[in-house]
């Protein structure tokens, strides 16, 4: 038995945990994750009361209030969360997940302005609670209910019908959180490398769904005008003139394509990853695009797009579900993985890959969901290719250049810290200064 096959046999429970997880990170969903999570909380506790609520109460942490603030609302026309409320508790099924607000109909849409017009709901922050937190209360005369979202975009952790608890999950959290870092698959640079490349083909094919469905969403995008129109502006007559129609423009356009459109509000699905629409945007139409430039086969792309996907569950192990840093520094990381490997490179190069990422564009700050993000997926798309392209050529931030480490893993690992600690003051000022504005 060779090396790789005995690295493949010893390792079956950690290739099945690892799919799992993917599967559990990467899936589908409409619209902004922050917004329609809290579509989702209130369609739980709409589902609980039984009837339509007359008033609606909604408490969510800084970062979940920040994310959905300036975001467009699928097939809304509408921007921000009381829309995404009204609907919720109008419309909203919770078995659909991120995707439960795809029952939308122009009477609807109708209705739930109707209720925002009569001042039925309210929203308010709630302090000293984790970054992802979202509490609806739901009352109808007599009756009331209660739902409470934590952690992740689907976990709902607190369901309460007329001040009975129906699920509490809150405390089992608390006392799993100690056995929580026993417990929980931990990746690394090596581990992802090696499940990505060694993996027998038809057991990741799974992952091609990313690019069907989100090249599906930028061929739609590219149809119509959405948000700032960053797709159009690369591969419109001042694009072509000043950066012509390379296979680098064609990947930029391509991928804003995606993000003009999700961020405006439109009804086109994505597939996510670690809950972020963008996220799951930015790691996959990057490779994509240049797989199809370089007539890749499909196994070179079933393999970068896991290696990209999984790279960015991996960051996002550390760095939580929600932080002060853009998820696009994330995503282009692992999207410059797979471009990476495309060209290619090898597991040193890869790993250089990564290094001229960090070394770039850390601490780009998240300020909201909104369609100015399709410019940040620009940045990040811009110096994935970049950092792909130094790698290639051997060239690489080195140790004792800013946060950067010998140990790719020490690499990743300063992103993260300066990402969900060293800007915790960052994330505190940006939520000031958004709602703060006359």
């Amino acid at each position: 038995m060779n090396k790789k096959e005995k690295t493949i046999s010893m390792n079956k429970t950690v290739q099945a945990q690892i799919i799992d997880l993917i599967h559990q990170e990467v899936i589908p969903a409409i619209g902004c994750t922050e917004p329609v999570a809290v579509a989702l909380a209130t369609a739980k506790a709409t589902e609980v009361l039984n009837c339509k609520p007359e008033r609606i109460e909604v408490f969510l942490s800084a970062n979940i209030l920040k994310n959905a603030m300036g975001v467009g609302i699928p097939g809304t026309g509408m921007v921000g969360l009381p829309i995404a409320v009204a609907l919720g508790a109008l419309i909203g099924k919770s078995e659909y997940g991120l995707e439960v607000l795809r029952d939308l109909t122009p009477e609807a849409l109708a209705e739930g302005k109707q209720f925002i017009k009569e001042r039925r709901i309210q929203i308010a922050l709630k302090e000293n609670v984790d970054k992802l937190y979202i509490e609806v209360a739901c009352t109808a005369g007599a009756e009331s209910s209660r739902t409470i979202i934590s952690r992740e975009h689907t976990h709902i952790v607190y369901v309460e019908k007329n001040g009975e608890a129906l699920t509490d999950l809150r405390k089992e959290e608390i006392v799993s959180d100690s056995s929580d870092e026993e417990d929980t698959l931990k990746l690394s640079f090596s581990t992802v490398y090696e499940f990505a490349m060694e993996m027998p083909i038809e057991e990741i094919r799974f992952i091609l769904e990313t690019a069907n469905l989100n090249k599906k969403a930028a061929e739609a995008s590219m149809k119509g005008h959405f948000g700032h129109t960053v797709s159009k502006t690369v591969s419109g007559v001042y694009g072509r003139k000043y950066m012509g129609d390379s296979v680098f423009t064609r990947m930029l356009s391509m991928t804003a394509a995606a993000c003009d459109a999700r961020m405006d509000g439109a009804m086109i699905p994505v597939m996510s990853n670690s809950g972020s629409g963008n996220q799951g945007i930015a790691a996959t139409l990057p490779v994509v695009s240049f797989g199809e430039e370089i007539k890749c086969s499909e196994e070179q792309l079933i393999r970068a797009l896991m290696l990209s996907h999984l790279m960015v569950i991996y960051i996002k192990q550390s760095l939580g579900r929600l932080s002060a840093l853009c998820g696009c520094v994330v995503a282009a990381t692992g999207a410059s993985c797979g471009i990476t490997y495309l060209m290619g490179g090898s597991k040193t190069q890869i790993s250089y890959a990564i290094k001229n990422m960090i070394g770039n564009i850390t601490g780009m700050i998240c300020d909201g969901a909104k369609p100015s993000c399709a410019m940040k997926v620009s940045s990040g798309v811009s110096t994935a290719m970049l950092s792909a392209l130094m790698a290639m050529e051997d060239k690489v931030v080195t140790s004792v250049e800013g946060i950067i480490d010998e140990d790719v893993d020490k690499s990743i690992k300063n992103l993260t810290s300066i990402g969900s600690i060293g800007m915790e003051s960052t994330d505190r000022l940006v939520l000031d200064i958004m709602t703060g504005k006359s």
